[in-house]
């Protein structure tokens, strides 16, 4: 079965519409990556400041490709690049152990 990472960002409010742009703006970024299933950006609605982020992979090493290569990639730049909307991170992980779909699906 598949696996998610779920990376969580604190984002103040100020940064919400930043953040949701840069999002927007990647489209396309990960898509084409060996072993991904699925993407979705989560806002939160109450209670928090936390985004999620999740993607969901065939397995570990396509994820572990995607990061040590687009993604690394991406995220690297010089004196030029834009501070992060975020002003914390961190990385969950789960083996989807069950998973259902609507009928018809």
């Amino acid at each position: 079965m598949s696996i998610v990472k779920i990376n969580v960002l604190a984002v103040p409010a100020e940064q919400r519409e930043i953040l949701e742009k840069r999002f927007a703006s990647r489209a396309g970024s990960v898509e084409n990556s060996d072993g991904f299933e699925w993407f979705e950006l989560l806002r939160p609605v109450e209670g928090t400041d936390d985004y999620l982020v999740y993607t969901r992979w065939r397995d570990e090493a396509a994820f572990q490709a995607w990061m040590e290569g687009p993604m690394k990639a991406a995220h690297q730049g010089g004196a030029d690049r834009p501070k992060p909307a975020s002003s914390s991170s961190s990385l969950w992980s789960f083996e989807v152990v069950q998973q259902t779909a609507p009928k018809g699906a």
